[in-house]
């Protein structure tokens, strides 16, 4: 295929039905030099970009090309999910090999159309380009309330830190794929789904953001370990981790692994939950509305305090996540 013939076949997977709702915003939209879109007048714009890179992010051995599609623009709607914005457009820029040619740009383009469509996010446009791995660079757009902004920057002394799920998940799936058999079963599956398919935390971030009681919040991408140190720092606090919500798939794969699942999950990378800071006396009342609306709980793990980093059991916590340069 020629590059233009690419272009078209991605037109096609990004737009299948030229009438859907979610190209409202788009005046022009792939296919032409640029972009134009129509941002609302009574809300603020958010952007994020996020890469995910071949032999950094994933490997072809743990996931399929078309998950890691997927994966690349879930992660890229986390960041806006912890903003507390809705998600309105996309630009996608690819580079792939020229051995993969067009069926790996159109099979990554299947798993991107297909997290844009079930998350109303509409892809406007993006560049190709070969590259000696795949790398995957999602740009979006969203758009939030002034008064529902919510940044890692709000955190006051007594806040109840919380987070929107169980943890570890994803890095107990990421152990599954590179290491088959080490369980099986509904953890495997659960774990492996995690690792894949992420689901972003658009809903429950819009939900949150619109109490004025949450007054920080941020996406867990490396970890809580790491994720709560980012969040205090900003906040110019420490924080005492008193639990750590362990996801049941995890805790077993921590088992077989003959490490603490607690620890575990502190490192695991990638849950795309939310980590929030809450009004003490606002955490029961919000969490009972956040379970009736979302049919989960609100998870408690620790709290705000005065000094600087984090402490768990009693003593000081290292960052355990991710760090791209470490």
């Amino acid at each position: 295929m020629t590059e233009d013939e690419i272009v078209q076949a991605i037109a096609t997977l990004c737009h299948p039905e030229r009438g859907n709702v979610i190209l409202r915003p788009v005046i022009i939209g792939i296919g032409d030099d640029a972009a134009l879109w129509q941002p609302s007048r009574s809300h603020r714009s958010v952007i994020s970009t996020d890469m995910l890179v071949e032999g950094v992010h994933f490997t072809r051995a743990t996931m399929s090309l078309e998950d890691a599609g997927w994966r690349a623009m879930a992660a890229a709607l986390s960041d806006l999910a912890a903003m507390g914005a809705r998600p309105v457009l996309a630009t996608v820029a690819l580079g792939v090999p020229a051995a993969g040619g067009s069926a790996e740009i159109l099979e990554l383009y299947k798993g991107i159309a297909a997290a844009a469509q079930r998350f109303k996010v509409a892809i406007a446009g993006g560049d190709l380009s070969r590259s000696d791995a795949i790398a995957i660079s999602v740009t979006v757009v969203g758009e939030v309330r002034p008064s529902n902004v919510k940044t890692r920057t709000g955190g006051k002394l007594g806040d109840v830190l919380a987070v929107t799920g169980e943890l570890g998940a994803s890095r107990a799936g990421l152990e599954i794929a590179a290491k088959p058999g080490l369980v099986d079963g509904a953890g495997c599956d659960a774990a492996l789904q995690a690792l894949r398919r992420p689901v972003p935390r658009i809903a429950e971030g819009r939900f949150l953001a619109a109490s004025a009681n949450v007054t920080a919040m941020m996406d867990i991408s490396d970890g809580l370990s790491t994720d709560a140190r980012r969040l205090c720092t900003a906040s110019d606090c420490g924080a005492d981790i008193e639990d750590v919500p362990v996801a049941d798939s995890a805790r077993e794969v921590a088992q077989v692994l003959g490490d603490d699942p607690a620890r575990f999950a502190l490192a695991g990378g990638e849950d795309f939950e939310l980590l929030l800071a809450i009004r003490p006396r606002a955490f029961r009342y919000l969490a009972g509305r956040y379970e009736k609306r979302f049919k989960q709980k609100l998870l408690r793990v620790g709290r705000l305090v005065k000094g600087r980093g984090v402490a768990w059991r009693g003593t000081a916590l290292d960052s355990l996540g991710w760090d791209h340069f470490k």
